[in-house]
């Protein structure tokens, strides 16, 4: 485990404790990272209630339940993509938060034109909010890791701005 991401995985876990609020994660470029961090933090299940790594179109369809009507006009590695699964992750398990991770993590991009280092992160609760993250680089593990930290950096900030 990542020592900076498990120190920003503890804040979230503390914001979300405190205020006894639960979060859903539907990431995908991270592979799992995201929710591992935070289930690392002593009294996750406080607050932890479900992820899935949703790395194709299948797997959006069959776990998180989107159809092909919601998708009209969609693609994936975008904040409104991102943002329509946060929401959906949170709908699903029934959570106050939901959080969600999709984009191209290298060496090389994905196949709609997005370069490796490129991700959206999507949160849906009390406050939504979507955001790109374009890293430039196109080593696989150093971008899962670094959106790993941005997604929990940017979740952070939204489950302060909601106090």
């Amino acid at each position: 485990m990542d020592k900076e991401i498990l120190r920003l995985a503890d804040r979230a876990a503390t914001l979300l404790k405190e205020s006894n609020q639960t979060i859903g994660i539907a990431e995908s470029s991270s592979g799992g990272l995201i929710s591992a961090h935070l289930l690392a933090i002593p009294g996750a299940s406080r607050y932890f209630i479900g992820g899935s790594v949703i790395y194709t179109r299948v797997a959006q369809k069959g776990l998180l339940k989107v159809t092909d009507g919601q998708m009209d006009g969609l693609r994936a590695s975008t904040e409104e993509y991102a943002s329509l699964n946060a929401k959906t992750i949170k709908e699903t398990l029934e959570t106050t938060w939901g959080l969600s991770e999709t984009g191209a993590t290298g060496p090389s991009g994905n196949r709609y034109g997005d370069s490796a280092g490129h991700s959206c992160v999507g949160v849906s609760g009390p406050v939504s909010r979507a955001m790109t993250i374009e890293t430039g680089v196109g080593e696989r593990e150093q971008n899962m890791l670094s959106f790993t930290k941005e997604a929990l950096g940017f979740l952070i900030n939204c489950l302060e701005e909601s106090r």
